[in-house]
């Protein structure tokens, strides 16, 4: 595409009617692409899985741009300390656990070595 020409935009609306002309009047991607005056078939090929999938209001999704770098998202604070806390809580049981395991096994090997 030519520098300076910015990208053409769609109505959801626009897109709605074009995936129903598709859909409904058996129309190939090319020809619905030349009747409708949009640029690549392959975008309305596109906005027809949309429309199959999310139905007419995924159209009005706006889907450019970068997409999320799956890292989860920050999490208000008093969330963060409250986890933080069950955090603290869970490690301090499971040394006392560990501790109290300990100490019942060396009571059993006290038991064991008395009766011999």
């Amino acid at each position: 595409m030519p520098k300076g020409i910015p990208n053409k935009r769609y109505t959801p609306e626009f897109k709605k009617q074009v995936v129903e002309a598709v859909i409904q009047d058996g129309l190939s991607y090319q020809e619905a692409a030349r009747i409708y005056e949009v640029q690549g078939h392959d975008r309305i090929q596109s906005w027809e899985r949309i429309y199959l999938e999310e139905g007419p209001e995924g159209l009005a999704v706006e889907r450019r741009g970068r997409k999320s770098t799956g890292r989860p998202k920050k999490l208000p604070s008093k969330v963060e300390e409250d986890l933080l806390a069950e955090v603290q809580r869970l490690r301090a049981e499971n040394a006392y656990l560990k501790n109290l395991q300990a100490l019942v096994l060396e009571e059993e090997r006290r038991q064991r070595k008395k009766r011999r």
